[in-house]
C-alpha cells in the first residue's frame, strides 16, 4: 500500500472515490508496464514512484474537468501505454472507453492489461486516427475525446475533433507552456468545428509538475474533408 495515500489524496482532490480494489488494479497495471517495457518501448519512466505520479496521477487529473465523471463514451487517441484511458476506466467503470493506437505491439499490451484487470466495456483498437475518424461508427460518436499525445494542438485537433459529437468536448492533456501552442492551433480548432472553452491548470500531487487541460467544445460538425490522409496534419497543419 506504498502509494495508496498519495493516490487517494489525488482522487479526493478531484472528487473521486478511491479504494483498495482500485488501488490494486493500478499496482497490477504498474507491474505490467514494467514487465512489458523490457520487451517494447512503452515509457521512459520506469521507477514505481514515477509511474504512479507522472502517469497515473497525471491521468487522474483529467477529472478536474468534472463533466468527464458522467461521460458515456470516451475515446483516447494515441493512447500509448493506456494514458489516460485506462486510469479513467478504473476510476469510472461504467463509462465505455476506446483506446486507439497506431502500434500493434502496444495494442497487444493494452489487451493484456484489459484482460488481467478484468475491465469491461473497454476496447483497444489498432490503427491511425486519420482512418478511424472517417468510419461512421467512430466519427462524431464520442461525447468526450481525450489525448495525451505529444503532437501540438494544430495537429492534435485534426486527429481528435472529428471523433467528438456536436456539444461534446475534446480534452488535451498538456504541459505547462500551452499559450503559444493554442494560439498556433486556434485556426485548426475553429476549422474543425471546435471552440476553445477553457484551460484548466492542474498540479500533480507529490511533484512540482504543473500541467494543463485544454478543453475544446464541439459546436458544429467537422467538414467532411477532415481529417486529411495520414501524415498530412503534421506536414501541413491547418494554420
Amino acid at each position: 500500500m506504498e502509494f495508496f495515500d498519495i493516490m487517494n489524496k489525488a482522487c479526493t482532490n478531484e472528487g473521486l472515490f478511491f479504494d483498495e480494489e482500485k488501488y490494486n488494479k493500478f499496482i497490477k497495471y504498474k507491474d505490467m508496464i514494467k514487465e512489458w517495457n523490457e520487451k517494447i518501448n512503452l515509457t521512459a519512466i520506469t521507477e514505481d514512484e514515477g509511474i504512479v505520479k507522472k502517469h497515473f496521477i497525471d491521468s487522474i487529473k483529467v477529472f478536474r474537468f468534472s463533466p468527464l465523471k458522467t461521460a458515456k463514451r470516451i475515446i483516447d487517441v494515441g493512447t500509448g501505454a493506456g494514458f489516460p484511458g485506462i486510469p479513467i476506466k478504473i476510476m469510472i467503470p461504467n463509462v465505455e472507453v476506446v483506446l486507439l493506437d497506431s502500434l500493434n505491439k502496444r495494442v497487444n499490451f493494452l489487451n493484456e492489461v484489459i484482460r488481467e484487470l478484468e475491465l469491461k466495456g473497454i476496447t483497444a483498437v489498432h490503427g491511425r486516427a486519420e482512418d478511424y475518424a472517417r468510419e461512421s461508427r467512430f466519427r462524431e460518436k464520442f461525447d468526450i475525446v481525450v489525448s495525451r499525445a505529444v503532437a501540438n494542438m494544430a495537429v492534435l485537433s485534426e486527429l481528435c475533433i472529428p471523433f467528438v459529437e456536436v456539444n461534446g468536448q475534446f480534452i488535451a492533456l498538456k504541459g505547462p507552456a500551452v499559450e503559444e501552442e493554442i494560439k498556433e492551433g486556434s485556426k485548426a480548432i475553429t476549422t474543425l468545428g471546435g471552440k476553445l472553452q477553457q484551460i484548466i491548470n492542474v498540479e500533480v500531487e507529490g511533484t512540482d509538475l504543473k500541467h494543463n487541460l485544454v478543453v475544446v467544445n464541439k459546436i458544429k460538425e467537422t467538414p467532411k474533408i477532415y481529417p486529411r490522409k495520414a501524415g498530412t496534419a503534421s506536414k501541413k497543419p491547418i494554420k
